[in-house]
């Protein structure tokens, strides 16, 4: 049954308070191993500290990290499920209650184009003043109306790169170059341990989109081949949390392939999520 305007406010303004507060369950875990395994101290110390702070965040319902992040929205629509003009704004509405409440970092840039890029409009001082991304929709099985919340940081995007690589008709070679991107921004990125989203596809566009999806549909407790071998790889790098050198300068690898054409090329997303993300929160709306 759908939920009523105001129902659905109150629901995405929890959902994105959840998100940039608390790890779920699975990255707990992630960092509980991660601890288990590491046999450098000054790592390790920066591991227990990142999970120290994610209970407390969690428990006081305030920010993982001061860089509060840019909502990003993933919209799932099953095959009844109606999504109306209404339904969006409330969606809209609870993302500004909700950046209101944790609080959001006011981090908005006020004016004109040329304004917004040269930063001469001025900072708004509101934190609901940072705009969600525009909304991801894919459809699904489920007859569900479910939306995924990700609050995204600005050095993982520093960091990250979509460009086009020349597969030679080897993956081999495709997985390569993504170890080759993922080792160098982790350690330029210096907030690590790291969860890298990778997307795969035919376009500049898609393989973004993929990026997004592989942190809605990632987990940490189940790996693909290809996963577990883009961390193993880029965990021999030694960059080690916050640079400090260690076992784990990457807690996983969430990759998503999407359709394919005949080419020489695919175009591939990269991006190093920084020791906080995937932020992420998922509710159903109906």
């Amino acid at each position: 049954m759908s939920k009523c305007y105001e129902e659905i406010i109150e629901i995405v303004r929890d959902a994105l308070i959840y998100a940039g507060s608390t790890f779920r369950k699975d990255k707990q875990e992630a960092y509980c191993k991660a601890i288990s395994l590491e046999t450098n101290e000054k790592a390790k110390w920066v591991l227990e500290t990142i999970l120290e702070n994610s209970e407390i965040a969690e428990k006081n319902r305030s920010p993982l990290c001061d860089d509060t992040g840019i909502p990003h929205l993933v919209l799932e629509i099953g095959p009844d499920a109606v999504v109306t003009g209404r339904t969006i704004d409330a969606i809209k509405e609870g993302v500004a209650e909700g950046l209101h409440k944790l609080p959001g970092r006011p981090m908005g840039i006020m004016g004109n184009d040329s304004c917004r890029i040269d930063q001469s409009g001025g900072l708004n001082p509101d934190s609901a003043g940072v705009a969600p991304a525009p909304i991801l929709i894919r459809q699904c099985e489920e007859n569900v109306l479910r939306l995924h919340i990700l609050m995204l940081g600005g050095g993982p995007a520093i960091r990250a790169k979509t460009y086009r690589v020349f597969h030679k008709h080897n993956i081999q070679v495709v997985l390569d170059e993504i170890v080759n991107w993922a080792t160098e921004s982790v350690k330029l990125l210096g907030c690590s341990p790291c969860t890298l989203a990778v997307g795969i596809g035919r376009s500049h566009f898609e393989a973004a989109s993929m990026m997004i999806q592989a942190q809605v549909d990632g987990d940490y407790s189940v790996q693909s081949e290809m996963e577990r071998e883009i961390t193993r790889r880029v965990n021999e790098s030694n960059i080690g949390p916050l640079g400090l050198h260690g076992r784990t300068s990457v807690l996983a690898t969430f990759l998503k392939v999407g359709p394919q054409r005949a080419s020489g090329v695919r175009i591939v997303c990269v991006r190093p999520c920084c020791c906080f993300e995937p932020r992420i929160a998922t509710v159903d709306l109906i």
